[in-house]
């Protein structure tokens, strides 16, 4: 048995995250103490481009780990950057929530429903390139906030909708609060969104131990290939990316069929392609689907006011069975 400390940060969402992964170490037969930690991200209220991005909310983390001051740390694997952190290894990825993105809107209506001219909210530029590409004619407005404001803005009337990923929803026990689950064929999620990561320094070897049992194959595969297609993309633009994995029955066994995005917001490019491959290959996979959409277009785009800074999700956004043989080390994840 051993003691860990998991730091977490203060907001409904994170704590309920991390104390889920700490029940599941509990049932595991280990000692676990959350420790709440403050980011920068948590204190101040200005957007996310002017302190730093979404990696706000991973840093102050990170360097409680690095000090050991903590011994696990739990993120939304969307918010970690692609770049590995030295000296920090991504010990688990358990079984992922479902990926998609959820409409919460005003008097119930779905995203088909809502009349042209009405007002979307959302910080995300992955997701506001592709409400502009279904040409339903809504506007979007910027926002951020935890759940409990985004959806606030619906209910007093500032906005018509918000869009929200639905794993913090049903983590959070809301989802009776979405009004439509919005299929990826609409609207891909941001690569590694609905999945968590269970972070540890990389000599603690009883750590990495203690936390592997949560480690899930199949969503550790599916996030590698989703994040390789991002890191590789953000070496040619720094475009709205979308991307989603999901293992596939093919004719001589398991395999990966992956899908990326990349636009613009005022939807004036839109590329969507798809590539399956071998399952235990979920890196190459993502490398070569990246290449075939910068060669078809996406090396040109360059939205210098939106980067994505190495993460999952632009910056301008908030941050979210029988065992088979991992096709990667934990390393390869972060």
């Amino acid at each position: 048995m051993t003691a860990l400390r998991l730091g977490t940060r203060r907001s409904a969402l994170a704590t309920t995250q991390s104390g889920w992964v700490a029940d599941r170490l509990r049932e595991a037969g280990h000692e676990v103490e959350l420790v709440e930690i403050t980011t920068e991200g948590d204190v101040s209220g200005e957007l996310l481009t002017a302190i730093g991005g979404t990696g706000v909310f991973a840093a102050a983390i990170r360097r409680a780990l690095l000090d050991g001051r903590i011994d696990v740390a739990v993120h939304s694997l969307k918010d970690l950057p692609t770049t590995p952190e030295p000296g920090l290894v991504v010990g688990a990825v358990p079984v992922r929530e479902d990926s998609r993105d959820v409409l919460v809107a005003r008097d119930g209506l779905t995203l088909g429903e809502l009349p042209a001219g009405s007002v979307v909210g959302t910080g995300s530029p992955r997701r506001t390139a592709q409400l502009a590409a279904l040409g339903l004619g809504v506007r979007i407005r910027p926002i951020r906030g935890n759940v409990d404001t985004r959806i606030g803005l619906v209910a007093s009337g500032a906005v018509d909708a918000v869009v929200l990923a639905r794993a913090g929803l049903a983590r959070l026990g809301r989802l009776d609060e979405a009004t439509e689950v919005l299929d990826p064929i609409q609207i891909l999620p941001a690569a590694g969104q609905g999945a968590l990561a269970v972070e540890c320094r990389s000599d603690r070897h009883d750590v990495v131990s203690a936390v592997s049992v949560l480690d899930d194959p199949d969503t550790r595969a599916c996030v590698v290939a989703e994040r390789s297609l991002l890191a590789a993309l953000e070496a040619g633009c720094t475009a709205p990316i979308g991307a989603l994995a999901e293992v596939v029955e093919g004719d001589d066994g398991l395999e990966l069929s992956l899908r990326g995005f990349v636009g613009s917001e005022d939807a004036s490019v839109e590329l969507r392609r798809s590539l399956v491959g071998p399952y235990d290959e979920p890196e190459s996979l993502g490398r070569r689907l990246a290449q075939i959409l910068l060669e078809d277009g996406a090396a040109g785009l360059d939205m210098t006011d939106h980067p994505t800074s190495g993460t999952g999700e632009p910056v301008a956004a908030d941050p979210e069975h029988a065992p088979r043989q991992a096709p990667h080390q934990p390393e390869q994840v972060s």
